[in-house]
C-alpha cells in the first residue's frame, strides 16, 4: 500500500510534470497475482487493483488501517475490466463479468479474487471508502446499470454512461461508482468540465490501446494542468479540481467518488469561456 497526502490548489499550481504525476497519477495498480492499493488523504479513499492469474489472491489486513480486517470500518466497490472472474465474500462466490460491479459493505472479512480462465485473466479495479454502517453485498451487470446515451458525434463525445453505486442504484454509505464507454471516433469526456467541492473523485482508464494515450485535464478552472495517462492507469482528482479528458483514440474509464454528498448529480459546471 502506498500513501498519497493531500495538496492544496496553491501548492499544485507550481508543480512541474514529474510532481503532478507523483502526486496524482497511479501507474501500477495491476500486477499479476497481487492486490495493490494507494491510500489517498482526499476523503481517505483508497484506489486498488486485484489481478489474479493462475491463483486466487485474498484481500489482507493492512497495518496502516489499524483494523483486524480490511472492511472492519470500510466499504468497497469492485468493477471487472478483464475477462470473467470470481469474487468470494465470506464463502459466497459471485461471478463478475466484464463491466460488472460488485459492492461489499462494512463488516465482511474474507474477500478472495480469482480468474476463471488463467490464460485470459480478470482484472478488478477497487475503490474503498470509510463506512459507518453495513449495506448488503450486491452484484450488478452492465445491463442492469441503466445505461444512458450521452453526447454526439459532432462534439466527439458520444458515449454510454453506466451508473452502479449511487442513490438510486446499489446502496452504500458514501461510495458513488460507475463507468463511461466512448463510442468509436469519440475522444472527449466530461466537457463542459465541472468540480464538486463536497467529494473527491478517482478515474481509472481502460480499453485504451497500448500505443495510445489520454490527456487528463485537472486543476482549478483558471489554472488547468494535464496528465498523460496510459491504459490501466488511474488519476486521483481533488475536490477543487476539474476532471476531464481527451484521448488519441476512443477509450473507457471508471469513475468513483466519496465525500460529503452522495447525490450523483452534484456537479458545479464550469463554462467553456471560464477555462484557462
Amino acid at each position: 500500500m502506498q500513501t498519497r497526502h493531500s495538496n492544496s490548489p496553491n501548492e499544485t499550481r507550481g508543480f512541474d510534470t514529474e510532481s503532478l504525476r507523483e502526486h496524482f497519477l497511479v501507474e501500477d495498480l495491476l500486477r499479476p497475482e497481487q492486490i495493490r492499493w494507494v491510500y489517498s488523504h482526499y476523503d481517505r479513499v483508497m484506489l486498488g487493483g486485484a489481478f489474479p492469474v493462475s491463483q486466487p489472491v485474498t484481500l489482507p489486513a493492512y497495518e496502516a488501517l489499524k483494523s483486524d480486517y480490511f472492511l472492519e470500518r470500510r466499504e468497497v466497490g469492485i468493477i471487472n475490466v478483464g475477462s470473467p472472474g470470481m469474487v468470494e465474500v465470506d464463502g459466497t462466490a459471485h461471478e463478475v463479468h466484464k463491466l460488472g460491479c460488485l459492492y461489499i459493505g462494512k463488516g465482511h472479512q474474507e474477500i478472495t479474487f480469482k480468474s476463471i480462465l488463467p490464460e485470459d485473466p480478470a482484472r478488478f479495479f477497487l475503490l474503498s471508502a470509510p463506512a459507518h454502517k453495513s449495506h448488503p453485498v450486491r452484484l450488478m451487470g452492465r445491463e442492469e446499470a441503466s445505461p444512458a446515451e450521452m453526447g454526439s458525434a459532432d462534439t466527439s463525445n458520444q458515449r454510454t454512461i453506466y451508473k452502479y453505486i449511487h442513490q438510486d442504484g446499489i446502496r452504500s454509505c458514501q461510495l458513488v461508482m460507475g463507468l463511461t464507454v466512448l463510442k468509436s471516433g469519440s475522444v472527449w469526456n466530461t466537457m463542459p468540465a465541472h468540480t464538486h467541492d463536497r467529494r473527491m473523485e478517482a478515474y481509472f482508464y481502460f480499453d485504451l490501446p497500448e500505443d495510445q494515450r489520454v490527456f487528463h485535464l485537472m486543476g482549478q478552472p483558471s489554472q488547468t494542468r494535464h496528465l498523460v495517462v496510459a491504459n490501466h492507469q488511474a488519476v486521483i482528482s481533488p475536490p477543487w479540481s476539474i476532471h476531464s479528458g481527451c484521448g488519441t483514440s476512443s477509450y473507457s474509464f471508471i469513475w468513483g467518488m466519496a465525500g460529503e454528498n452522495y447525490t450523483f448529480t452534484d456537479m458545479d459546471f464550469v463554462a467553456m469561456k471560464d477555462l484557462r
